[in-house]
């Protein structure tokens, strides 16, 4: 149970700090074998290409958990106070259906591509598994939406906390 909690707690900050020091080690490494070594790297632009977009997609899960996500604000003060929850509910819930669309669309794409046998061209991953990036991603989105927006219904019933 610890472990489901410290995941839980801490799942995107620690994916997201992972790879962004391993980009950074590794850019940081291209940029040495370049301009000191006069001996370029092959795979390092593309391998850091690829963190980078899992690191976007497992941030906007990052955004959502830490309710810093891209919202309109503005739009949410125009009403009244004792309806901003259910907005922010409703709000939550049209996110979810959209992750959902993703994350449907994200299998069908990664599947083909998989079945393709598509590679990248410097270090042969499947390519398959860089698209399943926003998969992954936006599964962990919608399960931060759940969580928030069950802690806002029991918000709204007097039983949680904010």
């Amino acid at each position: 149970m610890k472990i489901a909690k410290y995941l839980n707690e801490n799942l995107e900050r620690i994916l997201v700090i992972i790879l962004l020091g391993a980009m950074s080690i590794i850019i940081g490494s291209q940029v040495f074998m370049r301009y000191i070594m006069r001996a370029s790297l092959s795979w390092s632009e593309e391998i850091a290409r690829y963190m980078f977009v899992w690191l976007t997609y497992i941030g906007i899960s990052y955004g959502v958990k830490t309710n810093r996500h891209i919202k309109v604000d503005a739009a949410m003060f125009a009403f009244p106070i004792k309806t901003r929850k259910y907005v922010k509910i409703f709000g939550n819930l049209i996110f979810l259906i959209f992750a959902g669309i993703i994350v449907w669309n994200s299998v069908n794409v990664s599947a083909r591509i998989l079945s393709l046998g598509q590679k990248s061209p410097a270090i042969g991953i499947p390519m398959g598994f860089i698209y399943m990036a926003p998969l992954f991603g936006f599964i962990l989105v919608g399960i931060r939406l759940i969580q928030s927006i069950y802690n806002d219904i029991l918000i709204l019933k007097g039983g949680g906390s904010e």
